[in-house]
Protein backbone atom coordinates (compact mmCIF):
# COMPACT_ATOMS: atom_id res chain seq x y z
CA UNK A 1 0.00 0.00 0.00
CA UNK A 2 1.53 3.01 -0.73
CA UNK A 3 1.91 5.78 2.09
CA UNK A 4 2.87 9.58 1.72
CA UNK A 5 4.06 11.44 4.88
CA UNK A 6 4.95 14.88 4.60
CA UNK A 7 7.53 17.20 6.80
CA UNK A 8 8.94 20.34 6.73
CA UNK A 9 6.30 23.13 6.66
CA UNK A 10 6.62 25.85 9.24
CA UNK A 11 6.03 29.83 9.78
CA UNK A 12 7.91 31.96 7.83
CA UNK A 13 8.13 35.44 6.85
CA UNK A 14 7.31 36.27 3.48
CA UNK A 15 10.91 36.46 1.40
CA UNK A 16 11.94 33.11 2.89
CA UNK A 17 11.86 29.64 1.94
CA UNK A 18 10.99 26.41 3.07
CA UNK A 19 11.89 22.86 1.27
CA UNK A 20 8.90 20.27 2.13
CA UNK A 21 9.36 17.10 1.88
CA UNK A 22 7.30 13.78 0.97
CA UNK A 23 8.79 10.16 2.46
CA UNK A 24 7.13 7.46 -0.05
CA UNK A 25 6.87 3.99 0.51
CA UNK A 26 4.70 0.79 -0.65
CA UNK A 27 5.69 0.52 -4.47
CA UNK A 28 8.34 1.14 -6.58
CA UNK A 29 7.27 4.99 -8.29
CA UNK A 30 8.83 4.77 -11.07
CA UNK A 31 5.50 4.49 -13.09
CA UNK A 32 3.95 7.40 -10.77
CA UNK A 33 3.01 10.99 -11.38
CA UNK A 34 4.00 12.85 -8.04
CA UNK A 35 1.90 16.04 -7.57
CA UNK A 36 2.20 18.84 -5.12
CA UNK A 37 -1.49 20.19 -3.56
CA UNK A 38 -2.52 23.15 -1.68
CA UNK A 39 -5.24 23.87 0.52
CA UNK A 40 -6.03 27.13 2.23
CA UNK A 41 -9.22 27.91 4.30
CA UNK A 42 -12.60 27.53 3.03
CA UNK A 43 -10.54 27.49 -0.60
CA UNK A 44 -10.23 24.36 -2.61
CA UNK A 45 -7.52 22.15 -3.12
CA UNK A 46 -5.17 23.96 -5.64
CA UNK A 47 -3.10 21.93 -7.89
CA UNK A 48 0.84 23.64 -7.27
CA UNK A 49 3.16 20.95 -9.60
CA UNK A 50 4.02 17.72 -10.64
CA UNK A 51 7.01 15.67 -11.69
CA UNK A 52 7.03 12.02 -13.45
CA UNK A 53 9.09 9.94 -11.38
CA UNK A 54 10.96 8.26 -14.12
CA UNK A 55 11.57 11.08 -16.14
CA UNK A 56 12.15 13.91 -13.65
CA UNK A 57 10.31 16.12 -16.20
CA UNK A 58 8.39 18.55 -13.99
CA UNK A 59 5.35 20.50 -14.48
CA UNK A 60 4.09 23.48 -12.22
CA UNK A 61 0.99 26.07 -11.82
CA UNK A 62 1.22 29.50 -13.07
CA UNK A 63 1.08 31.03 -9.57
CA UNK A 64 4.48 29.52 -8.20
CA UNK A 65 6.71 29.11 -11.27
CA UNK A 66 9.63 30.53 -11.21
CA UNK A 67 9.71 30.44 -7.19
CA UNK A 68 9.20 26.68 -6.57
CA UNK A 69 10.93 23.90 -7.90
CA UNK A 70 9.82 19.97 -7.18
CA UNK A 71 12.49 17.26 -7.22
CA UNK A 72 12.78 13.65 -5.74
CA UNK A 73 15.52 11.28 -4.80
CA UNK A 74 14.81 8.10 -6.36
CA UNK A 75 17.43 6.45 -3.63
CA UNK A 76 15.66 7.79 -0.85
CA UNK A 77 11.97 7.07 -2.59
CA UNK A 78 11.69 11.30 -1.40
CA UNK A 79 9.84 13.66 -3.16
CA UNK A 80 10.88 17.73 -2.43
CA UNK A 81 9.17 21.34 -3.07
CA UNK A 82 11.57 23.99 -2.68
CA UNK A 83 10.01 26.80 -1.80
CA UNK A 84 11.49 30.19 -3.06
CA UNK A 85 10.14 34.03 -2.03
CA UNK A 86 7.23 32.95 -0.47
CA UNK A 87 4.01 35.38 -0.33
CA UNK A 88 1.53 35.56 2.11
CA UNK A 89 -0.85 33.79 -0.41
CA UNK A 90 1.23 30.92 -0.22
CA UNK A 91 -0.42 30.36 3.22
CA UNK A 92 -2.16 26.43 3.07
CA UNK A 93 -2.13 23.17 4.21
CA UNK A 94 0.55 21.38 1.83
CA UNK A 95 -0.33 17.68 0.44
CA UNK A 96 1.72 15.58 -2.16
CA UNK A 97 -0.01 13.24 -3.96
CA UNK A 98 0.55 9.80 -6.44
CA UNK A 99 -1.11 8.80 -9.48
CA UNK A 100 -0.01 5.44 -11.07
CA UNK A 101 -1.02 6.81 -14.35
CA UNK A 102 1.09 9.55 -16.92
CA UNK A 103 -2.18 10.92 -18.11
CA UNK A 104 -2.08 12.62 -14.37
CA UNK A 105 -2.22 15.79 -14.67
CA UNK A 106 -4.10 18.65 -12.48
CA UNK A 107 -7.02 17.20 -11.10
CA UNK A 108 -6.76 16.04 -7.59
CA UNK A 109 -9.27 13.39 -8.40
CA UNK A 110 -6.14 11.92 -10.79
CA UNK A 111 -4.16 10.99 -7.79
CA UNK A 112 -5.19 8.27 -5.81
CA UNK A 113 -2.96 8.58 -3.06
CA UNK A 114 -2.42 11.68 -0.53
CA UNK A 115 -0.33 12.38 2.20
CA UNK A 116 -2.04 13.67 5.86
CA UNK A 117 0.00 17.16 4.54
CA UNK A 118 2.06 20.14 6.02
CA UNK A 119 0.98 23.23 7.10
CA UNK A 120 2.63 26.29 5.78
CA UNK A 121 2.02 29.73 7.04
CA UNK A 122 3.57 33.30 5.20
CA UNK A 123 3.68 36.29 7.80
CA UNK A 124 4.50 39.54 6.33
Amino acid sequence: QVQLVESGGGLVQAGGSLRLSCAASGRAFSGYIMGWFRQAPGKEREYVGRIRWSAGDTYYANSVKGRFTISRDSAKNTLYLQMNNLKPEDTAVYYCAAANTFSATTRPDDYGYWGQGTQVSVSL
